[in-house]
């Protein structure tokens, strides 16, 4: 179930992509609040040479820790806007591989609001959205 705060970073995301959206570039929105309880959001960068985009979640990221250091992830979401000839609306997404692997390595304890199969978007931690991690080492 989501919580008040879910719901305010749902809409944080949503409002930064619908301020921002630009069909075939900047497409999804993402929110995170650190663990002080600051709200940072940011859109992907989209690019010609797919390999040099960067999503949402990690300029959220880049902006938190930029703006005031690495207080840590309590929870991320990331939306989707519609392309204008595509039927639904903005919604919720998961999180790519990548992001995955880059909030995990940015607080193991994060909370990620996912899709839930057409009903209202749920949360999990990072650790079930990437089990056995990669980890540097013998760890």
């Amino acid at each position: 179930m989501l919580t008040k705060k879910d719901k305010e970073l749902i809409d944080a995301a949503t409002k930064a992509i619908s301020e921002r959206y630009r069909n075939d570039w900047q497409e999804v929105g993402a929110a995170m609040r650190t663990r002080d309880g600051r709200i940072i959001t940011g859109v992907n960068i989209d690019a010609y040479i797919g390999r040099i985009a960067v999503c949402a979640e990690a300029i959220a990221i880049g902006r938190a820790i930029t703006e005031s250091g690495d207080h840590g992830i309590e929870t991320i979401v990331a939306v989707r806007h519609p392309k204008p000839d595509e039927p639904g609306k903005i919604a919720v997404v998961s999180p790519c591989g990548i992001c995955r692997e880059l909030i995990h390595d940015y607080d193991s304890k994060a909370r990620v609001i996912v899709p839930n199969s057409g009903r209202t978007p749920k949360v999990v931690t990072i650790g079930e959205l990437l089990p056995n991690k990669y980890k540097r080492g013998n760890e």
